[in-house]
């Protein structure tokens, strides 16, 4: 490798583990705070932000750009053990020009994704691509080794760098920060685990039927049982935490009931955004992406895929915006024409919370079992499930 290709390369694998370093700290910082802004956040057209919280920016819940980061370190170390009258100094350009070519195959699947799919620009991720595209130009014109011949050099290779100390213990830091680094970074999809439900003692469990027993149905109650014995009906703000928080409390319970008695117990889940623009009985604007959401899961039910993107919504709670909802309702939901379809589904939306103020919904979380209102946003698990239990044993 002449003298000029070597600096280049160099000059190259440090523009793309800059770009890639300062890439893993924006999205490290966004999952900590789905506000923060970064310098890249430039408008709605140009942003990092965006594409690090869309599906394209994580792969099995790690950052791309951690990959970033260990490629070009990678490049950098084949480089440096290239250096002088090293045994691999006419391998090593063969190797990143190999390297290079995969991860020009990935980084052109995530330009076309960035600029055709979410149409925005991510310019950290533009200065990594240039980065990659430049490595794999450099290193293919140095290459002199024939591809075919890699294996056999590969373990030659491996011979003398098992055989050279520097490098080996070199080699071992590299594979060991790359196993490390994944698990360390805090990764997305992250579901809290529910606890297993306590069981609840003789006493507590005659003190609960009989409370339960004494509240009122609702009269007139709009939800019909079709055929189930136990009808729960929820009303809730994709936005509202508490809302959350039970979402993933009731969930486990909700999906062992209903796998169990299909025919027995039914669900319906109707939002009620917290806010008054599509809300009137909400007096201000509290949550500015809860109605684009709830439209968002009304169309989605309508494809069969409401349960999925509701799931979605809950687990990213703190990154929703009428931005991160159009993107989730695309790639979750699979809409693809969610601003031609809002104006339409929005007085159905409109419709839900009307029903639940009529039913005496101020609040979300709201749950009905059957037309009786759970007072206060809920209660415990182990209830709920007590409750479930309750109403199918009634029904026998």
């Amino acid at each position: 490798m002449s003298l000029t290709g070597r600096r280049l390369l160099i000059a190259f694998a440090l523009l793309g583990l800059m770009a890639s370093s300062a890439a893993t700290y924006v999205h490290y910082n966004l999952l900590k705070n789905p506000d923060y802004s970064s310098f890249c956040d430039i408008n709605a057209t140009v942003s990092c932000k965006a594409a690090y919280l869309s599906r394209y920016g994580s792969f099995a819940g790690v950052p791309v750009a951690v990959g970033g980061i260990l490629f070009f370190i990678w490049v950098l170390l084949l480089i440096w053990g290239s250096r002088g009258k090293s045994r691999i100094q006419d391998s090593a350009p063969t190797y990143i020009f190999a390297g290079s070519t995969l991860a020009l195959a990935g980084v052109l699947y995530l330009a076309y994704a960035s600029f055709f799919i979410l149409k925005e620009v991510c310019p950290l991720c533009v200065v990594t691509y240039l980065a990659v595209i430049g490595v794999f130009v450099i290193s293919g014109g140095a290459s002199s080794v024939p591809m075919s011949t890699l294996p056999a050099r590969a373990m030659r290779d491996l011979r003398v760098l098992v055989t050279t100390p520097a490098a080996l213990v070199i080699a071992l830091l590299f594979l060991g920060g790359a196993a490390w680094a994944p698990g360390a970074f805090p990764h997305e999809d992250v579901r809290p685990v529910a606890a297993p439900l306590p069981s609840l003692t003789s006493r507590e469990a005659s003190e609960f039927e009989a409370w339960w027993a004494v509240q009122p149905v609702k009269a007139g109650f709009p939800y019909a049982n079709d055929g189930a014995k136990v009808l729960i009906v929820e009303f809730a703000d994709f936005q509202c935490p508490h809302c959350k928080q039970m979402y993933f409390a009731y969930k486990p319970i909700l999906d062992k009931y209903l796998a169990e008695y299909p025919k027995d117990v039914r669900l319906i889940f109707k939002t009620w955004p917290i806010t008054s623009m599509c809300n009137p009985a909400v007096p201000v604007v509290n949550f500015a992406a809860s109605c684009d959401a709830s439209s968002a899961y009304m169309m989605a039910e309508a494809k069969g895929t409401g349960e999925k993107l509701k799931d979605w919504f809950f687990l990213h709670q703190e990154e929703l915006s009428p931005a991160t909802v159009r993107r989730a309702a695309a790639d979750v939901g699979g809409i693809a024409d969610f601003d031609a379809q809002y104006p339409k589904v929005l007085p159905a939306v409109k419709a839900d919370a009307a029903v639940g103020t009529t039913l005496g919904v101020d609040s979300t979380p709201v749950f009905f079992v059957n037309g009786k209102r759970i007072p206060g946003g809920g209660v415990p698990p182990q209830h709920f499930a007590r409750l479930i239990e309750l109403e199918l044993k009634k029904a026998k």
